[in-house]
């Protein structure tokens, strides 16, 4: 199994939906002037999608006090761009039919995670620029989309139990995936919407994930980089906020020169409400 097996499967991949496909048309073609009454129309047009968008919304992770009952409303509190992702994200999960247990994880715990790495996004950011807080948590959630395809092909080929026992073993994904292919799945994740034809920035945030370091000439996509790159330290496929995770993650925070109080105390409290989550299941 190689990258290049990886990136002809890619190609093979279908249109994500219909509905993502029209939703996020109308956002790349007006993003400043969004029709909410038209986005909620076509997103409830999906009964499953609408449940799936609005048991999100309401979980404790998002720390809403009153429950969100409709689609017009998400879109009001969280904006029509992490809407769409919303729906990108599923329609992903619909199309990359994967068996996450390669990583350790169901295919709900691997939904959850992505949507821990949004909250925290969110609720940290927040306090640096909302508006950017919104860019970001929307990446968050649908950044790990690579490694669906990659739990995808591992399942298939001969490799499964030789995956298993080296990501078992390792003490860092990302190095793993990097020896195993040259490339993480973050750069997976990058070839994956270039081939769905979503938001330039993100394909080149998600390549400057895949490197060690930041390359970019722009001072903006090297922060987004950094500031993702401390989420997926704090919540991530090994550790999921962990004292250790989330203290590495902090130092990360310091580095950057953000409020590593403020961030420590938004970690601790998710990660109750995510240990509260857990043992009530």
């Amino acid at each position: 199994m190689t990258f290049a097996d990886i990136a002809q499967k890619i190609e093979t991949l279908p249109s994500l939906s219909s509905i993502a496909d029209e939703i996020e048309a109308v956002y790349n073609s007006n993003t400043r002037d969004i029709d909410i009454v038209k986005l909620s129309k076509a997103i409830e047009s999906d009964a499953m999608l609408t449940a799936n968008i609005l048991k999100m919304i309401n979980s404790p992770y998002y720390g809403f006090k009153n429950k969100i009952s409709s689609i017009t409303l998400a879109i009001t509190l969280l904006g029509a761009r992490k809407i769409i992702v919303l729906v990108i994200h599923y329609a992903l999960l619909n199309n990359v039919k994967a068996d996450m247990s390669v990583y350790n994880l169901t295919n709900e715990q691997f939904n959850e995670l992505c949507h821990l790495q949004s909250a925290l996004m969110l609720q940290w950011f927040s306090q640096i620029d909302i508006q950017e807080a919104g860019f970001l948590s929307s990446l968050a959630l649908i950044m790990e989309g690579g490694k669906l395809i990659l739990a995808h092909e591992v399942i298939e080929s001969e490799y499964t139990s030789e995956f298993r026992e080296g990501f078992n073993e390792c003490d860092n994904s990302d190095e793993y995936e990097r020896e195993l292919l040259g490339v993480t799945s973050y750069y997976i994740s990058a070839k994956l919407f270039e081939h769905w034809n979503l938001d330039g920035l993100y394909i080149k945030i998600l390549e400057g994930l895949n490197e060690q370091e930041c390359s970019q000439n722009d001072k903006k996509i090297c922060e987004f980089i950094k500031a993702l790159n401390i989420v997926r330290t704090a919540i991530n496929v090994k550790e999921v906020l962990t004292e250790d995770s989330i203290s590495k993650s902090v130092k990360l925070v310091e580095e950057m020169g953000y409020d590593h109080r403020y961030f420590e105390h938004t970690a601790h409290r998710l990660q109750t409400e995510y240990l509260s989550l857990s043992i009530e299941d």
